[in-house]
């Protein structure tokens, strides 16, 4: 089975909802059967990567809203987390622009520690409160990941697995992807947000009877020509 999940390092959605899917994975029996794939989504592509306004500033500008009410709604997200053992600090969280992040995901993928890097890439921006489009501080997150520091550096100053960024976000357009997180099971399935852990589990159990019941191989014909089979022809 295989999982491909779009999400951004700056959504707390897709923080909370990679942690519920991972907790769902946990209970689900067939996980060494499972392949998690991370694709890259930016929220805000012309996101400045040095932002004057708190988060609960932003927040309270896009949606209308005073800052107090905007606090009331991030601490309900930072319920979320709290929930699924993450911690959020909305009061020193630093909005930025995540494309270099993802260049350096997708790096990371390149290196066998995609894991590794998204978990702390995440963890600083939401936890740390570190800015995520530093590069200094990306070097230092791809050493925590057990990347080496000397080519994450070579990576991000030279602009390569731009392309691999771009691919994902075209392919989550032709797909219609209008937000994130999203998750796409087999090619066949789409689930849409932070959904439930519940909901993840449905999900991999229904994907997994459907694997169990069907053929690789659709049958055309298979009756009246002749068959050899157990050492004998029929005829």
């Amino acid at each position: 089975m295989k999982i491909e999940v779009w999400s951004d390092f700056v959504c707390p959605f897709c923080y909370i909802g990679k942690r519920r899917l991972e907790i769902a994975l946990e209970r689900f029996p067939h996980k060494d059967r499972v392949e998690v794939v991370f694709r890259s989504f930016e929220l805000d592509p012309d996101a400045k990567k040095q932002v004057d306004l708190s988060i609960h500033e932003m927040i309270a500008q896009k949606y209308g809203i005073s800052v107090e009410e905007a606090k009331k709604l991030n601490a309900d997200v930072g319920r979320q987390a709290a929930a699924v053992g993450l911690t959020f600090r909305f009061d020193t969280m630093k909005p930025t622009n995540t494309f270099d992040a993802h260049r350096l995901a997708k790096y990371a993928e390149a290196q066998g520690k995609l894991p590794e890097m998204a978990n702390r890439l995440f963890q600083a921006y939401f936890t740390d409160s570190l800015r995520i489009s530093d590069h200094d501080v990306l070097i230092g997150l791809a050493g925590d990941a057990g990347l080496d520091r000397e080519e994450a550096k070579q990576v991000l100053e030279s602009g390569s697995y731009s392309d691999e960024v771009r691919k994902d976000e075209a392919e989550a357009a032709r797909l219609g992807v209008r937000g994130v997180p999203f998750f796409v099971l087999n090619r066949k399935y789409a689930i849409s947000g932070a959904q439930p852990i519940e909901v993840f589990i449905q999900a991999l159990e229904k994907v997994w009877e459907e694997e169990q019941e069907s053929s690789p191989l659709q049958p055309l014909a298979s009756d009246g020509g002749g068959q050899c089979a157990d050492g004998s022809c029929r005829i």
